[in-house]
């Protein structure tokens, strides 16, 4: 892990509309918006949809991707409500036991440990957000990547992803390992603000 400064944001004001960019205005404009804080993520402006914007750091990684400590990385996200009661709190947990010093294998003990003792909520049917960011840097090899949505489904659901022709990719982000969760996605052709963007 580089030092905590290299993953923290000086600007709230940068945050706060680099986590918005994560999804057109008519939604993130209405949501709450997180900011990353030396102990966690807290509220930095309260929102009225139901939706929640954040900027991912690269702990949110696979456990194994060479980025897991990138501290260059910033992940724009914006979670539907379903998204924000299921998912979020799997944000909060892994940033919860990074910023306690642990290391990427002690992550993973415990969160296998609170899924087992059901600390964490189930995953809710709906569950989806948005990856439409302009500015993500998603790590050093993909950078900008492409505008996507993410859809979160049990790991016993197949929608043809990776397959020839097949608009959707199975994001490795969880894939199971160990939280319960597929992470379908699906390329948005737009980026937030409404330019075209390219191709994969």
């Amino acid at each position: 892990m580089a030092s905590l400064t290299e993953y923290l944001m000086a600007d709230r004001a940068e945050e706060i509309a680099l986590a918005r960019s994560a999804a057109p205005a008519a939604i993130s404009d209405a949501a709450t918006v997180l900011v990353l804080e030396a102990h966690g993520y807290v509220t930095a402006v309260e929102g009225k949809n139901g939706f929640v914007c954040a900027v991912e750091r690269a702990w949110m990684s696979p456990f194994d991707a060479p980025q897991f400590w990138n501290p260059k990385l910033r992940g724009p996200i914006c979670f539907n409500p379903a998204a924000a009661r299921s998912i979020l709190p799997m944000t909060y947990k892994r940033t919860a036991l990074v910023l306690a010093g642990q290391s990427r294998e002690a992550i993973k003990a415990d969160i296998e440990a609170a899924l087992a003792a059901r600390q964490l909520p189930p995953l809710e049917s709906g569950a989806m957000s948005y990856m439409m960011s302009k500015q993500a840097f998603l790590d050093d090899r993909a950078g900008h990547w492409i505008p996507h949505l993410m859809f979160y489904t049990a790991t016993n659901v197949d929608w043809g992803a990776d397959q020839a022709g097949s608009p959707i990719m199975l994001n490795p982000q969880f894939h199971g390992s160990p939280e319960p969760v597929n992470v379908f996605m699906i390329p948005a052709g737009k980026w937030s603000d409404g330019t075209v963007a390219p191709s994969r």
